[in-house]
């Protein structure tokens, strides 16, 4: 009974509304599970699938005036050489305070949620998240 109610949930649903849930249900703990996590470089492995995604923030940007205005966290390497980044857009920025890129800047952080790729101006796909919601990024310093 209760696999046909989760595969009834799946087809109303679909698969990103379920990602989602099990995305902010696993952030609103705040801990995330060193062994569940994966590096931002193995990130290039795990596209299509929600994964939670460890490193430090080596460079951030907010492009206001490009389409979406999105902001971006680099993770591991800075842009233009990131091997993984964090998509932020522009509808999402006003639930982050303070403002992402001062925020998360030179942080370890965790991620969680599905990957995906974009294709830079380059032609190389790079992995991605894009964050909805604060719950998903967990800073894994401890304060100062």
């Amino acid at each position: 009974m209760k696999s046909e109610k989760l595969t009834g949930i799946l087809a109303v649903c679909g698969f990103g509304a379920l990602a989602f849930f099990l995305v902010i249900a696993c952030g609103a703990c705040g801990h995330v599970n060193a062994a569940d996590t994966i590096t931002a470089a193995e990130a290039k492995d795990r596209v299509g699938t929600v994964q939670t995604v460890r490193g430090v923030v080596a460079s951030t940007a907010y492009s206001a005036k490009s389409k979406g205005k999105p902001t971006f966290l680099n993770l591991d390497k800075p842009y233009p050489n990131a091997i993984f980044t964090i998509v932020i857009w522009g509808e999402d920025r006003a639930k982050f305070a303070p403002l992402p890129e001062n925020q998360y800047r030179d942080k370890t952080i965790s991620v969680t949620g599905p990957i995906t790729t974009h294709k830079d101006k380059n032609g190389k796909d790079t992995p991605q998240i894009e964050v909805h919601d604060p719950k998903q990024i967990v800073i894994e310093d401890p304060p100062k």
